[in-house]
């Protein structure tokens, strides 16, 4: 059964999207051990989930999931979602079959659905087709990763993504239709479940230490980063975006939600997912400097996330703006003093500037802000974003 234009999300989507949480949990463990390699294939296995994430993301967009068998399916699909969930920290070791027969199903059971969406419908089934390619190439790409060894096996999955992502650019979206509302609130909870892994990642950081004066700061300090890139996000930019999506057309309302959607709100998610993984380093060693990737991560995580914001903005056809590229280049710059300041003191900084930035919003885009929140998105003709 397809769907009209103007949809909400179904409780299934968030159901499925559970196992989202898991694996976003999974990727900031693999961190555990800080290095600079742990982080780059840490990147490649956030960047597949996404992929897979934003593939389904794309389908209850055009098919409603929960209709008769396309419920059994999209059920399917999140139980071969969990199965890449549990072998992800193996992905690069002896669960790397595992984890590539599961993902293969998954990114499978989502081209039938397309494919049922499709009927009776040429535009869209000929879309369906184009990606049909980038979707089998990839998962087969890691299924020979996973019989290979060494730099060979890394190699292959970096293949895997740049195939994967390259599928959408054929065609220009022809045949793509796109519900705003629906869209807007489906990548809305995927940034929430960002966000609450990073709440997870302070009790798991903090679930084996006494509840010091320092832990307890530093936890303080971390929800208030969280509350920081939530308020970012929230406050005005979600409506702006839909705003933008519901005057958009045809392919260059696909096109734009491609481009500001599957592609933008991954850095947004990885710098999410890497603030995580340096607050919980943070809580576990608050009086030492944090290791090379670590700081990178707590400062440089929240640099690409507002970098992103940026990117977005600039996507849905605004201007530079002001604070969010200066407080992305200040937490940029903090990324040394992370490496020589104790890590308490480098959240601080890091907390400092995120406060500093939403106040500045607030203070100094009141009226435009307060008016961008009053309308509707379809009568938001041109938000003055910061």
């Amino acid at each position: 059964m397809r769907v009209g234009q103007g949809h909400r999300v179904a409780p299934l989507e968030l159901f499925f999207d559970l196992v989202v949480v898991f694996a976003f949990t999974q990727v900031t463990s693999y961190f555990a051990h800080p290095t600079w390699d742990g982080l780059a294939r840490g990147l490649l296995l956030l960047a597949m989930v996404w992929w897979a994430w934003s593939a389904y993301a794309w389908l209850t967009n055009h098919l409603d999931p929960e209709q008769g068998s396309v419920r059994l399916v999209v059920l399917l699909g999140m139980a071969a979602m969990l199965g890449v969930s549990l072998s992800l920290p193996g992905a690069f070791g002896s669960d790397g079959l595992l984890f590539a027969i599961a993902y293969f199903i998954v990114r499978g059971l989502h081209l039938v659905l397309l494919a049922f969406a499709g009927r009776g419908d040429r535009d869209l089934f000929g879309a369906v087709m184009r990606v049909v390619p980038s979707a089998t190439v990839g998962p087969a790409l890691l299924v020979v990763a996973a019989l290979v060894h060494g730099s060979a096996r890394v190699i292959l999955w970096c293949l895997a993504v740049v195939v994967s992502y390259l599928g959408p650019l054929l065609g220009h979206m022809r045949g793509w239709r796109v519900s705003p509302s629906h869209f807007v609130e489906r990548f809305g909870s995927i940034i929430i479940i960002a966000l609450g892994e990073s709440i997870v990642a302070i009790g798991v950081g903090a679930r084996s230490l006494a509840l010091t004066f320092q832990v307890i700061t530093a936890s303080a300090l971390g929800i208030t980063v969280i509350a920081c890139l939530w308020w970012a996000y929230f406050d005005w930019v979600a409506l702006v975006a839909e705003s933008r999506l519901a005057q958009a057309t045809d392919s260059a309302r696909a096109l734009l939600a491609r481009d500001a959607y599957s592609y933008i709100h991954l850095p947004m998610v990885a710098g999410i997912v890497l603030f995580a993984f340096g607050l919980q380093e943070t809580l576990a060693h608050p009086a030492d400097p944090l290791r090379s990737a670590a700081g990178c991560g707590l400062a440089g995580g929240v640099a690409l996330y507002l970098a992103a914001h940026v990117a977005f903005r600039l996507r849905l056809g605004g201007g530079l703006g002001h604070g969010r590229p200066v407080a992305a280049v200040v937490l940029l710059g903090l990324v040394p003093a992370a490496w020589t300041l104790s890590a308490e003191a480098a959240l601080l900084l890091v907390t400092l500037v995120c406060v500093a930035l939403i106040a500045y919003e607030f203070f100094r885009h009141r009226e435009e802000r307060a008016a961008i929140r009053s309308r509707r998105p379809g009568e938001i003709i041109q938000g003055k974003e910061s």
